[in-house]
């Protein structure tokens, strides 16, 4: 995710044969620099996490879109598929233009820094006063083997190992005070992403991602192939929820890893990848943007949402970042706050759900909820990750190593998430989300 503004990918000639009435052109003239609205996009999935995991952790219900889909998924599930579609397009596009060292240097600062402030933030913060209010004292609380130390060692390297401090969120469970045991369960598909970052890393140093993209392509179709094959012959399938080809293992260095979460989410960062790299065919049209919509809409509600449901929702967040008015171009282009909205949404929830504000009821619960997300989301980009990302260049000259694509030309990307212009912030993608 550390994509640089302003430059743009060079366009062959192939992108003139898109020129025509029912195009506006080609994803590489048009998805360029700042001239969009993928921070737009971002914020809204951010918040459709939040918006999603109100019901269940607060009320018990399903969440958003459940019933809607008819168990297919659901708004916060449908979230995450977009953040890493996002992910895919801007993250290859780093990888093709930065060395190995700079791209993950650039990810880590991206990720690491925010991530950190926040484990430390509900380990030392938020848990011991959820604890004092659920046993009104803190005896157990620092000494316990699952306590704020641990928490902050078992999930700093980005796996989610630990997902409660000192049983608090399991005691407020059998307390009948909240309906999740996790603490900050959204944080388990950070891990998901980094694998992503690390295939695009070997693909790109193998020279693949610049000099062979068909075998990127032959990838992605594999990975479409385990999506796409058991949803064509279940009408409601539940994507990787009703996978059961492989099971969890726990990889050494790794460690825990679900190969069906690889797999799923995996097939929506290779169809942004795809996309990036054959960005010079794909047309940007709005008769094609519309059905894709359509698409997306039917399937979710009739079923096979999985077979054509998600390459269409890919295709729609492009279209929509290209074609919005000019008026959400401007959201994000400074400041974005959607990864701190990511990380810290499903944490307050759980906070505010212990000290009993559920009772107002849905609306004014999910409201609190999103005000104290979003200023905690402030004070990450301000004073965390923005601040972090003017080490992007340390050690290198400004703008680092550039790789060169196949016509020559250094690749430019844009960063979906820290888009600022005195640093050039670099992209975050999250994505995703927990539910």
């Amino acid at each position: 995710m550390p994509i640089d503004l302003g430059d743009e990918h060079h366009v062959d000639n192939r992108t003139s044969r898109w020129s025509g009435r029912w195009s506006h052109g080609t994803v590489a003239e048009l998805l360029t620099g700042r001239n969009n609205s993928l921070g737009f996009i971002r914020l809204i999935l951010a918040t459709a996490v939040v918006v999603s995991h109100a019901r269940v952790l607060g009320f018990g219900k399903t969440e958003f879109g459940h019933s809607f889909t008819q168990g297919q998924a659901d708004l916060g599930k449908w979230s995450v598929y977009g953040f890493f579609v996002l992910s895919g397009i801007l993250v290859t596009r780093s990888g093709l233009r930065l060395g190995l060292g700079r791209f993950l240097w650039h990810r880590a600062l991206r990720l690491l820094p925010g991530l950190w402030v926040c484990l430390f933030l509900t380990a030392f913060a938020a848990a011991p006063v959820l604890y004092w209010k659920l046993h009104g004292t803190l005896d157990g609380f620092w000494g316990h083997a699952w306590g704020p130390v641990e928490y902050l060692r078992s999930n700093g390297a980005i796996q989610l190992n630990q997902n409660d401090v000192s049983n608090v969120m399991s005691d407020a469970v059998t307390k009948g005070f909240a309906h999740d045991r996790s603490i900050d369960g959204a944080l388990w598909s950070l891990y998901y992403e980094v694998l992503c970052y690390a295939g695009v890393a070997l693909l790109a140093v193998t020279g693949v991602l610049a000099r062979a993209r068909r075998a990127v392509l032959l990838i992605a179709g594999l990975l479409g192939w385990l999506v796409i094959s058991p949803a064509v012959g279940d009408r409601f399938w539940a994507g990787a929820f009703d996978a059961t080809y492989f099971h969890p293992v726990d990889i050494p260095v790794l460690g825990f890893t679900n190969p069906v979460l690889v797999i799923y989410l995996g097939f929506a960062f290779a169809l942004g990848t795809v996309i990036e790299l054959y960005r010079e065919r794909i047309p940007v049209s709005d008769l094609l943007g519309w059905a894709s919509l359509l698409v997306l809409v039917l399937s979710a509600h009739y079923g096979y949402l999985f077979a054509v449901g998600l390459p269409a929702f890919a295709y729609f967040l492009v279209w929509l970042a290209i074609r919005l008015p000019a008026p959400f171009r401007r959201v994000g282009a400074r400041n974005d706050y959607s990864y701190g909205i990511y990380i810290y949404g499903f944490v307050v929830e759980q906070a505010l759900v212990i000290l009993g504000f559920a009772r107002w009821g849905l609306l004014p619960y999910l409201g609190l909820s999103l005000t104290v997300t979003v200023l905690l989301a402030m004070f990450s980009w301000h004073c965390v990750e923005k601040p972090a990302m003017r080490l992007k260049d340390l050690g290198g000259r400004r703008g680092g190593a550039q790789r060169t694509g196949n016509a020559g030309q250094p690749q430019a990307a844009q960063d979906p998430a820290a888009q600022d212009s005195a640093i050039e912030a670099d992209e975050r993608d999250k994505a995703t989300v927990r539910s």
